[in-house]
């Protein structure tokens, strides 16, 4: 059996889509191949590592890719976790599911002391209410 293929995207792939991407690998277990890229990379968020490690997901091997890298890689569910992502978002081919969460940014510049944690925790928390829902589907 094919697995389907589930892409999150984002501006940067750097604290949302990567968040997302290791929660529906730990959530669904093998159900799902998940990816996850940005219309303009920048790097993986030292903060988004820490608060996912705190509910026992490891991403910080996850780095930021570009999303013209699975254009051609037959996704079939791609889900836009930022508002950004969803206007740039260029069409893949096939005839994939299309969702959209408007979460929002917890990025407030590049460190990760106790003090920055809070809002990436807000996300991570969000995105595991999204994921439950998405996987009752």
């Amino acid at each position: 059996m094919n697995k389907k293929k589930v892409i999150f995207i984002c501006t940067g792939n750097a604290c949302r889509s990567q968040m997302a991407e290791g929660l529906l690998r730990e959530m669904a277990g093998n159900l799902f191949e998940v990816f996850s890229a940005g219309s303009h990379p920048s790097r993986l968020h030292p903060a988004s590592v820490i608060v996912m490690n705190e509910i026992g997901v490891d991403i910080s091997h996850h780095f930021s890719e570009s999303i013209d890298r699975y254009i051609d890689s037959g996704i079939d569910i791609v889900i836009t976790v930022c508002d950004n992502a969803k206007n740039y978002c260029p069409t893949f081919p096939g005839n994939q599911e299309q969702l959209h969460w408007s979460i929002e940014d917890p990025y407030h510049g590049w460190t990760s002391n106790n003090e920055d944690l809070p809002p990436y925790r807000d996300t991570r928390d969000e995105l595991i209410k999204r994921i439950t829902t998405f996987l009752k589907k």
